[in-house]
């Protein structure tokens, strides 16, 4: 077993709850694993700050509301910069790419039903999709890396819990804004549609945060 993958997981389906301890030993025993794999697991999960250290052991990092806006902002400037960039240096199959998962998006949405968590995690998947080839076609090696260090994955998963149809629907009409104007090499027009997809985003996870952080899916 991956302790890392593991672990990681569970952070990010709720299994493991903001603020809940995990202690070595607790950990091992669960996985069935040595503390080797586990304290190496937990220090790759701090680097990417899902956890904080406490005296004995780490807990799962819980945020509040300021740590959500500032995250956003960082979040907007960084993925508003690479709609920018993509419609400078995107290539054809880039673009067919955005297309593909747009497509997957809105068959995803379309199955979609109630408490689905399924559809969820599809959902979540196609949609980092979209944004991964935007980051890829922006051709810039350090935003990536920067972007992984803002992107709350547990956040961002357990938010789409909370999507009615409508806003699952307004997300991929931007998303078909934001590549249109990519295909059309309008690089302002991208950045600013980008910049409205994630304060939306932002919006719905202060509207739901108390929910997002106590759900157990």
């Amino acid at each position: 077993m991956d302790a890392y993958k593991y672990i990681k997981g569970a952070i990010i389906d709720g299994r493991y709850t903001p603020g809940m301890r995990l202690g070595e030993e607790f950990l091992a025993k669960e996985l069935n694993l040595s503390r080797t794999p586990i304290r190496e697991a937990i220090r790759h999960l701090e680097a990417e700050g899902l956890v904080v250290p406490l005296k004995r052991g780490v807990s799962v990092r819980n945020f509040t509301n300021e740590d959500i806006r500032q995250i956003y902002d960082l979040r907007t400037l960084l993925e508003g910069y690479a709609a920018s960039q993509a419609a400078i240096h995107r290539t054809e199959e880039d673009l067919i790419k955005m297309e593909s998962a747009n497509i997957q998006y809105e068959k995803v949405i379309q199955d979609y039903g109630e408490s689905d968590l399924v559809r969820v995690k599809e959902i979540v998947d196609v949609n980092q999709q979209f944004h991964e080839v935007i980051l890829h076609a922006a051709n810039n090696a350090h935003l990536h890396f920067h972007l992984s260090k803002v992107v709350v994955v547990p956040i961002v998963y357990r938010s789409f819990y909370w999507y009615d149809d409508n806003q699952l629907k307004r997300s991929l009409e931007i998303h078909k804004i934001i590549l249109q104007a990519i295909q059309n090499k309008e690089p302002e027009r991208a950045r600013i549609a980008m910049h409205e997809h994630i304060y939306q985003g932002r919006d719905h996870v202060l509207k739901h945060l108390d929910k997002i952080k106590s759900a157990k899916q």
